[in-house]
């Protein structure tokens, strides 16, 4: 099949069930990425793109960023995990272009003769094979996120330029920001390489990567909020967090990533609670004991990982956060009340009705202006 060669910013619209089932593999795969049950729901409906799924760091294995081909994120296209026995995790969903097609009709003819994800690809699928796929054995899932590794495979060297220029031809990143990331990168791989060969006096801050986030508690403290969606909170101060984390910058097992430094002194809403997720190496559903956070619009910029564009959302325990309150409501009739203790006494009249005479010395004084 021929590549739209998608940009960031373009309108696509995902092509039918029909036509999407008929590219895929006996197992629900394209190119060895699963297309998921969750994703049915996106059929016929219309997308801008957000960012080029060129690469991806690795969250099963740590071992680095490994390149994608053909494959784009969508605005507002997130997994909500209803076929993977309801995970929390809400990643952003990976589009193969061939399940894709440019809204305008003109520039499909140009840019794209031919291309048709109704041409199969293997043997073709159906609903029913992609809900076996997501459960293939009991209390066990696969999703994209577990089948990462086997849908991208070439591992990309953090000192391999193209990744970089790819990243701003793209629209993926700025020129700046990709330049940020690139320094950073190259200065954690020379902390890496520093704890490896150099005794400890000669490295510096020990040989940690960028940005030095450095707890020291033996055991961490915990605190409860109970947030629940919708609550306004504001992220705590670097300083109020590096506080609660034991020295390998974690809370009750639950690591603060230098990505959540930025978010510091912000205001965000809860999203939800997490208290499920997937486990990409194992594929079990993990039920997480402690309280787990997610912000709304609040995902890893990958600024020092090489502007991986997955948008992770990152996990928050509440005892980093703090609740805004919420301004006090003034009455409703507070500001007729506050204008009619301004007012001036009425004239009374007594009896009759009568027209109240006003001396043209006083018609004449002007009026004092209301406080």
């Amino acid at each position: 099949m021929q590549a739209l060669d998608l940009k960031v910013g373009e309108l696509v619209e995902v092509r039918s069930e029909a036509e999407i089932l008929a590219t895929l593999d006996g197992r629900g795969e394209l190119e060895g990425l699963p297309f998921m049950p969750e994703m049915l729901a996106y059929c016929g409906r219309q997308f801008t793109v957000h960012k080029l799924a060129v690469k991806l760091c690795d969250t099963i294995n740590w071992s680095g960023m490994y390149r994608m081909g053909n494959a784009v994120h969508l605005s507002g296209s997130r997994c909500d995990g209803q076929g993977h026995g309801g995970c929390q995790a809400g990643c952003l969903i990976y589009w193969k272009e061939a399940w894709l097609k440019r809204v305008d009709p003109a520039e499909v003819a140009a840019a794209a003769p031919g291309v048709a994800a109704a041409e199969p690809a293997g043997a073709g699928a159906t609903p029913a094979t992609l809900a076996a796929a997501a459960g293939p054995e009991p209390g066990r899932f696969a999703c994209q996120a577990t089948e990462l590794l086997r849908a991208a495979p070439q591992r990309v060297p953090a000192w391999d330029p193209r990744q970089y220029l790819l990243d701003v031809r793209s629209g993926n990143s700025g020129l700046l920001a990709t330049l940020g990331s690139l320094c950073v990168g190259v200065f954690n791989e020379l902390q890496d390489a520093s704890r490896r060969f150099l005794p400890a006096p000669l490295r510096i801050r020990g040989g940690r990567r960028y940005p030095f986030i450095e707890g020291r508690r033996a055991r961490t403290p915990q605190e409860t909020l109970d947030l629940q969606p919708g609550e306004l909170v504001r992220v705590k101060s670097r300083e109020e967090i590096v506080a609660t984390l034991d020295a390998r910058n974690r809370n009750r097992g639950m690591t603060f990533d230098g990505e959540m430094l930025r978010y510091c002194g912000r205001q965000a809403r809860v999203l939800r609670r997490v208290e499920r997720i997937i486990d990409e190496r194992s594929g079990g559903m993990l039920e997480l004991p402690n309280p787990c956070i997610v912000l709304d619009e609040v995902t890893c910029t990958a600024a020092y990982h090489r502007q991986c564009p997955r948008g992770i959302y990152p996990y928050w325990r509440e005892i980093w956060l703090e609740r805004v309150p919420a301004p006090a409501v003034a009455p409703a009739n507070a500001s007729r009340t506050a204008s009619h203790l301004c007012e001036p006494p009425r004239a009374r009249t007594s009896g009759r009705s009568k027209r109240v005479r006003i001396s043209r010395a006083s018609a004449r004084r002007p009026r004092r202006s209301r406080r």
